[in-house]
């Protein structure tokens, strides 16, 4: 029974985001039958999709259809759609399942303000939700500072990583220095022949 707890959890919120979206469901009910393993590192959560599109708990004995491995450092990556991290998610099983889900996973959208707002009011709802953007900006713009800052440091004031424009200029060096042993070898090859 415990290990059911979060294949319930899980089914209980795809089939709110679903229910908000009929042509989810409507997507979903033609691999009625099928199920589907999602692995979030060491917990293994088994979901079955029914006829009406919805999704329940598999059974023990469900055999898996799809096996989707997802690592528990992904998550924040994926609730913040980020495309690069859909191409870290590993699956392995029927390939029209897998297309269909991770289709389903970019595409449908949390409307939280909306679930908020039946429990706060819709003026907490707003603000709370308003709050949350404002912080994963805030997060978003100061992890791009830092990473500009650090790409500075380092190339300018404690120069572990040459920049474009030293590199650049340390090509164009060493080819006026090939340059100029190329003319001095000629030169000393001349003087050569005419002693």
């Amino acid at each position: 029974m415990i290990a059911q707890a979060p294949a319930s959890l899980a089914a209980g919120a795809i089939n709110r985001l679903t229910g908000a979206t009929p042509l989810a469901r409507q997507r979903l009910a033609r691999f009625a039958g099928k199920t589907a393993v999602f692995r979030v590192g060491p917990l293994p959560v088994s979901l079955t999709v029914q006829t009406t599109g919805e999704v329940l708990p598999a059974m023990d004995q469900a055999a898996a259809d799809l096996e989707v491995r997802i690592s528990p450092f992904l998550l924040p990556r994926l609730a913040a759609h980020d495309e690069a991290a859909y191409r870290d998610v590993e699956t392995t099983g029927d390939v029209e399942f897998a297309g269909e889900v991770a289709f389903l996973a970019k595409h449908l959208r949390w409307d939280a303000e909306e679930d908020l707002s039946k429990v706060v009011g819709d003026a907490a709802a707003n603000r709370l939700v308003g709050a949350a953007r404002g912080a994963a900006a805030w997060g978003r713009d100061a992890s791009g500072r830092l990473a500009a800052g650090a790409a500075e440091y380092f190339t300018e004031e404690d120069p572990l990583i040459a920049s474009r424009v030293k590199v650049e200029g340390f090509v164009a060096g060493v080819t006026e220095l090939r340059d100029a042993v190329e003319r001095l070898d000629k030169r000393i090859e001349r003087l050569e022949k005419a002693s």
